[in-house]
């Protein structure tokens, strides 16, 4: 599977196009804004988008996948059925965030822990990963041993808690308990900034690294 990373707005988040090489249908992972942007990626890979995924509510995440999902006609898949309430109030966040007006949306299948998202012919587990937000849920493609994970977890830091329902010891149980038993050689994309490892970040993260984790107890 290519996964190709887009930063997108001023917030600089990242979402992925994901595309199967063995049929060039493809998936965007949290579309949060930058329309032109993204269908300029699409047409230049030449692939069919057939869904959109979402790993959390947040309006950086989100803002663009009502005009996509209208404009491709495709299902929208995620987040966990928790995050309703964020989704909901998309037109609140737009001016609490000083974004442009974005239309709310309703997932065509909200996702769960042991669900099952396709692109083509690939699989990606969902776990789901409460903390940063309560339905928030992150992707994990075995074959590659590579996962998106939204704002759970950055290289050097973890996602924010003191938003609307955030929950650090959840946050935490997540990481430690979902994350980190899927293996240190897992590279992860995050929900902004660089890729990492979890081996990396057991190793040197100030918030959950293996030292840092042994504080909690």
């Amino acid at each position: 599977m290519k996964i190709i990373i887009i930063p997108v707005t001023s917030y600089q988040q990242n979402c992925s196009l994901l595309i199967c090489e063995n049929t060039q249908k493809a998936a965007l992972v949290d579309p949060g804004g930058d329309v032109d942007l993204l269908l300029e990626t699409i047409e230049k890979e030449k692939v069919v988008l057939e869904s959109i995924i979402l790993t959390h509510g947040h309006l950086d995440h989100v803002g663009a996948t009502a005009e996509l999902a209208s404009m491709y006609n495709i299902p929208i898949e995620g987040p966990h059925h928790d995050d309703q309430f964020l989704i909901e109030a998309i037109p609140l966040q737009c001016q609490v965030f000083g974004f442009s007006p974005c239309d709310t949306f309703e997932p065509t299948r909200w996702l769960k822990q042991g669900d099952i998202v396709e692109v083509g012919t690939e699989k990606l587990d969902v776990i789901h990963c409460p903390g940063h937000t309560p339905g928030h849920i992150i992707l994990y493609h075995a074959a590659s041993k590579r996962a998106l994970v939204g704002d759970v977890l950055f290289k050097g830091s973890i996602g924010r808690t003191d938003l609307d329902k955030g929950n650090f010891n959840q946050l935490i149980d997540s990481i430690q308990n979902k994350l980190w038993p899927l293996g240190g050689d897992v590279t992860f994309i995050s929900g902004h900034g660089s890729v990492s490892s979890f081996s990396e970040e057991m190793e040197s993260n100030p918030f959950v690294s293996m030292r840092a984790l042994a504080k909690y107890v």
